[in-house]
């Protein structure tokens, strides 16, 4: 029997929702509710700003997620974890920045919930490896967030092991500057293969692209160090010092929009080439 893992977010806040599963009846569907941004500040006709007034409500909104409680550790991309709550909360704080003309490249997008926040301002291109009705899973959390999507999300299949582009990756590869990831290390094989995709792409067209990976260190006690480490995430950082990337942590005191415990453990960082 496999060793199942569950996301340690279903403890923390009730996130039920009383739709039904349409992929698989194992399968559950929270709800994941969030704050909406405040309106930037408007000019009247004089070129005077408009003040947002206190008493103004506070909106929210829900984005709702078909997935997975339980899996086998080479299928969590089926559950949620706050890695992606918080790549989420990143990408609603900088929505500003992307460029409506360029798309947005998800990699291991797993149920699809960064790739639909994602597409509130910007195309995205996701990506996974088709494993356990991901594609369909994604296709179907989708439709259940119509409503939220501006712009188109194309769902591609990259296997990191086989560092195959998709085509269309690769024709649009010059308007991708903006590559998001979450929760992806947590077995070495998987991080080795991950850094060298990153490598891939980063190196390829002319454009200067930079991924955004968020991901939760897991600690645990050692008799031989005599302390709790994150073995998962050493290696990481270790397999980046000889890589052809540049590491940098990004503080995470942006506004938080979705309801999730912010713990220290998470970390959000930028990987760029080395110059």
């Amino acid at each position: 029997m496999d060793y199942k893992v569950t996301s340690e977010i279903y403890t923390e806040f009730d996130y039920t929702s009383s739709s039904k599963p349409k992929i698989d009846d194992k399968y559950v569907v929270s709800r994941f509710k969030f704050k909406c941004p405040p309106k930037t500040a408007s000019a009247d006709g004089d070129g005077d700003f408009i003040v947002s007034r206190k008493s103004d409500k506070q909106i929210f909104k829900t984005i709702e997620i078909e997935h997975s409680r339980s899996t086998a550790l080479d299928l969590v991309g089926m559950q949620m974890w706050r890695g992606s709550l918080l790549l989420a909360d990143w990408l609603i704080s900088n929505a500003k920045y992307f460029p409506k003309e360029c798309f947005i490249l998800e990699l291991a997008g797993g149920v699809g919930f960064d790739s639909i926040v994602a597409s509130m301002f910007s195309p995205v291109i996701y990506t996974d490896v088709e494993r356990g009705h991901v594609f369909k899973l994604m296709d179907n959390n989708k439709e259940r967030n119509e409503k939220h999507i501006n712009y188109p999300i194309k769902a591609l299949e990259l296997d990191f092991f086989t560092q195959i582009i998709p085509t269309y990756v690769v024709e649009n590869i010059d308007k991708i500057s903006v590559i998001i990831v979450a929760e992806v290390i947590y077995n070495d094989q998987l991080t080795d293969a991950f850094i060298q995709t990153v490598e891939h792409l980063l190196t390829a067209g002319s454009l200067e692209k930079t991924v955004y990976l968020a991901v939760e260190k897991r600690f645990v006690f050692t008799i031989a160090d005599c302390e709790s480490v994150a073995p998962c995430y050493e290696y990481f950082l270790k397999k980046l010092s000889t890589s052809l990337l540049i590491y940098e942590e990004v503080p995470i005191d942006f506004p938080q929009y979705f309801e999730y415990d912010r713990v220290k453990q998470l970390v959000l960082c930028k990987l760029k080439l080395k110059k």
